[in-house]
């Protein structure tokens, strides 16, 4: 199954940058042998509209045109479920299980998603209620990604 990161806005060079790029690096390298490949990253421009709504409709828009046909979607959002680390590696087995071609964890820009990618989504997730930047959002969706794929390989990184 191929995991993909779908993001608003680009990561600039430095820390943030280096810290996803690590964890993508492991989270491919231990992936392939419980069939996954990836994560790719796909980038969508931020919107220059004015309002927020307007931004969200036209990132909105690119996301979908982004996704895959087929597969999973997993959206960020603040509304969404919280989820263990755990969870998150259960969903990504039983997908895969299931044959599901592809896992998309989508993150949207600053003003969120739109109503249109929330509905497309499979599910919503969240790291909690508080409000994160969305480049450090993708850092930590990146390691969750590389934590379940520990989980499910039975690696010690994982301490629960």
């Amino acid at each position: 199954m191929r995991l993909i990161i779908l993001a608003v806005g680009r990561l600039k060079a430095g820390p943030e940058r280096e810290l996803c790029a690590r964890y993508l690096d492991r989270s491919a390298k231990s992936g392939r042998a419980l069939g996954l490949s990836g994560p790719d990253v796909t980038e969508i421009a931020e919107s220059a509209a004015r309002r927020p709504e307007d931004r969200m409709a036209e990132e909105g828009a690119a996301l979908l045109a982004a996704l895959p046909d087929a597969g999973a979607v997993l959206a960020l959002d603040p509304r969404g479920l919280e989820m263990t680390s755990e969870q998150i590696a259960a969903d990504l087995a039983a997908l895969r299980d299931r044959g599901s071609r592809s896992l998309s964890f989508v993150i949207g820009g600053a003003d969120g998603l739109s109503e249109a990618v929330r509905g497309r989504a499979d599910r919503l997730i969240a790291f909690g209620r508080a409000t994160f930047p969305h480049q450090l959002v993708r850092v930590m969706m990146a390691e969750q990604i590389y934590r379940a794929t520990t989980i499910l390989a039975g690696h010690p990184y994982h301490k629960a």
